[in-house]
């Protein structure tokens, strides 16, 4: 992926980080998620009183993909964000996908037969990493091990 494509996904996710509903943590999580079409969905995390019942802003966009054009498609997923402060959301560290979020993004990929790629950004968008998501989960648990699938 070229890099204004790539800055492009960066700082849609980190859009969607700024919509956060994070009022525990203060620790905002913006996604996009792109489709081999060029479609892109966003989401963000939300979380809840009850912490059990928040929401990844990876699996928020993965839902928003499924019915934007079909977890099949998806070739990109883009992770940005860091803890909010002073109304702005900051911070240096690269931000992946946690370890629930890794299995949903490599069901994806088992959907889509490619290895999808996991761009992680900080808050600012100036520190990058890419990996694959075989990469991020190796030897991964996926739904070619299970009978009848």
């Amino acid at each position: 992926m070229e890099k204004t494509a790539r800055d492009r996904l960066i700082a849609l996710a980190r859009e969607a980080a700024a919509k956060a509903h994070a009022p525990y943590s203060r620790f905002h999580v913006g996604c996009a998620v792109l489709a081999r079409d060029g479609s892109v969905v966003t989401g963000a995390n939300m979380e809840n009183a009850c912490y059990r019942l928040g929401l990844c802003a990876e699996q928020s966009a993965l839902s928003a993909a499924q019915h934007a054009f079909g977890l099949a498609e998806i070739t990109h997923v883009v992770v940005a964000g860091g803890p909010m402060s002073d109304g702005a959301i900051g911070g240096t560290d690269v931000i992946t996908p946690c370890g629930g979020c890794r299995q949903a993004i490599a069901e994806a990929a088992s959907l889509s037969g490619r290895d999808i790629v996991v761009i992680s950004a900080s808050a600012t968008g100036g520190e990058v990493l890419e990996m694959t998501i075989s990469q991020l989960l190796p030897a991964g648990f996926g739904a070619d091990v299970l009978p009848g699938v």
